[in-house]
Parts: C-alpha cells; sequence; structure tokens
C-alpha cells in the first residue's frame, strides 16, 4: 500500500495535504488523516475515520495531524491504530518522513515561520492553491484556530510568485490564494504589503496566469489594492466568499468580530458596484449562544436581504477553552433549524443567481469528465464532457437550482 491521506477542513488543510503526499512518497503502508478543529463534527468525523482504518487496515500505519491534532496530541495518539501525531509545523518538514523518524507523539510547538515546500501537483484537482498567509492574530470567542495554526504569518511575496508560476508551468489555469486569515496578509513582511499588493505583483509578475480566486476573507479588512483589482482586473474572479459568521451586531459583537452588518452590507454593496454580477458567499453560525430568536431573524433578515447565493452554514459548535463556550448555550436542536433555515435561503438566492446565466456565455474550468465551475464558482455540468483541467468557453442552457446545465460554445 502507497501511502493514503486524508484530509478534513479547509483549503489550506487540503494545500498541506499536498505538501505532505510529496514529502511522504514512499514511506510504505500508511494512512496519514489530516484533521480540522473548527467544529466538534468535524473532529467526530476524523476519530470515527480512524477507528474505521485501524478495523479494515490493521497493518497499516497512522498518522496523525492538523489544527485538531496540534491543539490536543495526546487524545489522538490513544486512538486504535495511530502511531504518530504531528503537529503543523512538523508535519511539513521533510525529515518527519524519514524512515524512523519521530516518537509517537512529536513535541507540538506552534509554528512561527512560514516556509511553504513547493507543490506543482495537486491529486485530483483542475485549480491549484497557494498558501501566502498562516496563522491569526485575532480572537474570536467562538475559535480555536489560532491555538492550531499560532500568530499571523506571511509568505514573501516572491516566494508565492514562484510558486503560482510552478503551478501554472505545471498547466493550473486557476490558482486560489489561501490562508487562516489571507486579508491579514503583509505586516510582518518588509513593506507590509497588502493582499491587494500581493495579488497584483502575482498578475503582472504571471501573465500567463488565466484565473486568479481568493478563499475566504474577512470583510473587515479589504484593501484599497484589492477593491481596485475587483473593479478593474479580469483575471481576478468575480467572486469573492466573506467571513461574515452572522448579521446580527450584537452576535457579532459577542462574537468579538471586527465589523458589524453595516460594514458587511456595505462591502457587498460596493463589490456588486465596482463588479457587476459578481458572486457573494458567506461563512455564517447558526446558533451561537445568547441567540435569541429575535437576534436569528435579524441574521435571517440581513442574508435575505444582501441576496448571497454560496453560503457556507454552521450549527454552533462548542470549542473547549473558548470564551462562547462559557456563554448561555442555545438547545442543539434549535441550533440544527436555524442551520436550516439559513441554507433554505440561500439556496433560493442560488436559484435566483444561476437562473440568471441561462443564455449566457461563462468561462468555464473543466474539472472532471462533463462538471467544472465558472468564473463566478458556480458549479456546471456539461452536456458533452471536455478535458480536465482547461478554461473553456461555455453557453449556459438551463439551470437545476444548484448546478448550471451548459454546453460548449
Amino acid at each position: 500500500m502507497t501511502t493514503e491521506i486524508l484530509t478534513f477542513g479547509c483549503r489550506l488543510n487540503a494545500y498541506e495535504s499536498e505538501v505532505m503526499r510529496e514529502l511522504s512518497a514512499g514511506v510504505p503502508d500508511t494512512v496519514i488523516v489530516n484533521t480540522c478543529a473548527v467544529t466538534a463534527e468535524a473532529e467526530r468525523q476524523a476519530r470515527q475515520t480512524i477507528r474505521r482504518i485501524a478495523r479494515e487496515q490493521p497493518g497499516a500505519s497512522i498518522v496523525v495531524t492538523g489544527c485538531a491534532a496540534q491543539i490536543d496530541p495526546s487524545s489522538w495518539a490513544a486512538l486504535p491504530g495511530v502511531t504518530r501525531v504531528l503537529g503543523n509545523e512538523d508535519k511539513l518538514k521533510p525529515e518527519s518522513w524519514a524512515t524512523g523518524a519521530g516518537s509517537a507523539v512529536s513535541d507540538i510547538m506552534v509554528a512561527r515561520e512560514t516556509a511553504p515546500h513547493m507543490v506543482t501537483e495537486f491529486a485530483g484537482r483542475a485549480r491549484a492553491f497557494v498558501q501566502v498567509q498562516q496563522g491569526c492574530d485575532h480572537r474570536c470567542t467562538f475559535c480555536v484556530i489560532p491555538f492550531g495554526r499560532g500568530p499571523n504569518r506571511s509568505v514573501p511575496i516572491g516566494v508565492a510568485v514562484t510558486q503560482v508560476r510552478a503551478l501554472v508551468e505545471a498547466g493550473f489555469r486557476e490558482i486560489v490564494l489561501t490562508g487562516v486569515d489571507i486579508t491579514s496578509y503583509g505586516p510582518d513582511l518588509p513593506g507590509s504589503p497588502t493582499l491587494g499588493q500581493l495579488a497584483r505583483r502575482l498578475l503582472a509578475l504571471v501573465p500567463e496566469l488565466p484565473r486568479l480566486r481568493l478563499s475566504s476573507i474577512d470583510p473587515a479588512a479589504i484593501d484599497d489594492d484589492l477593491w481596485r483589482l475587483i473593479a478593474e482586473e479580469p483575471r481576478l474572479m468575480p467572486h469573492l466568499h466573506l467571513s461574515l459568521q452572522a448579521g446580527s451586531d450584537l452576535i457579532l459583537k459577542r462574537m468579538k468580530r471586527r465589523h458589524q452588518t453595516g460594514d458587511a452590507m456595505a462591502v457587498i454593496e460596493r463589490a456588486r458596484s465596482l463588479r457587476p454580477g459578481i458572486a457573494i458567499g458567506a461563512d455564517l453560525i447558526a446558533g451561537f449562544p445568547t441567540e435569541t430568536d429575535a437576534l436569528f431573524e435579524e441574521t435571517l433578515g440581513f442574508v435575505e436581504a444582501a441576496d448571497m447565493p454560496f453560503l457556507h452554514v454552521f450549527p454552533y459548535s462548542e470549542r473547549p477553552g473558548t470564551p462562547a463556550a462559557r456563554m448561555p448555550a442555545v438547545a442543539k436542536p434549535m441550533r440544527k433549524e436555524r442551520a436550516a433555515r439559513l441554507r433554505l435561503a440561500g439556496a433560493r438566492a442560488a436559484d435566483r443567481f444561476l437562473a440568471g446565466h441561462i443564455g449566457r456565455d461563462i468561462a468555464l474550468l473543466t474539472e472532471s469528465g462533463d462538471t467544472g465551475h465558472s468564473e463566478h464558482f458556480a458549479p456546471v455540468r456539461l452536456a458533452v464532457p471536455a478535458s480536465a483541467g482547461q478554461v473553456m468557453a461555455a453557453r449556459v442552457t438551463g439551470s437545476t437550482g444548484s448546478i448550471l446545465l451548459a454546453e460548449a460554445a
């Protein structure tokens, strides 16, 4: 058996899994489980997966890493079949994957440096991720990620340019900039460049890159250069995914977020005025502690008014050691019910957004067989399959409400 990697969580984890795929090449009979700590459900799924591997592959060596392992290594080391637990810093070091390297539980330390390994392959993917930032200096009351990822650290622009150029030369037509909090990019680098300046330099220095996309961004920290790119640069994809979390000012304050609902709506309206038709997505937490029916209705009303087609909605999940875990809780069934109502509002917005593309031409990144994504990150199904990894013109012929139907233009 060759090395198998199972990834939970964010795009940054997906990127780091590809790093580990290269570093662990040749390591025999090993399953790497790259965990996520954002929700209790993500941890539950990872633990369930580890137990299943231990039953079905009793001879395999199971290595556990990622944010959940970083925060609580001993509990993961105690699971059946687990031979090693690696912290987020160690998992990206070549020496960690040398034959016989390491003990059962590494000395788990929070990384202070950011020196990403060069990755030129992303298994089964048509788009590539580039880590430009790591860690977070903010302390939202619901979040444990700063404990798993450490403080904000930025990748120098030259390093990012080299990575992007190598990926384009390897055939990738779309690059996604990723990290823990990418709008915090730059203050630790000489000259304190911003995310917008990084994106502008990437596009200028790698002119052969057709498509640049951003992962989730904080609406409180969009810089002027990024706004100019949104308005003027067609190679920056017309798609913003905002880390909103709520649409109630009181809940946002209790979350210790840096924006209020008026700020978020102003960002959405400005983006739409600068780039008509831009797709807006958002992360939302349903049933945050102290959220009354009235406060939830504020969030639901905001979501409906903002008309955002691409929502990621999560029922609130207690994270041990966070301030929110000590606040008066909303009952779990109520959290799920509210999450379902938010998802329904998002599905209605998605239906309207996709229906508005019928009869239009789109630029489609083909991914596998007959599927892909438009420049707005709308999922697309082609009438006739095309080879993966190309950007092609397509005409939208219909919509199922959740996916566009198209044919080659």
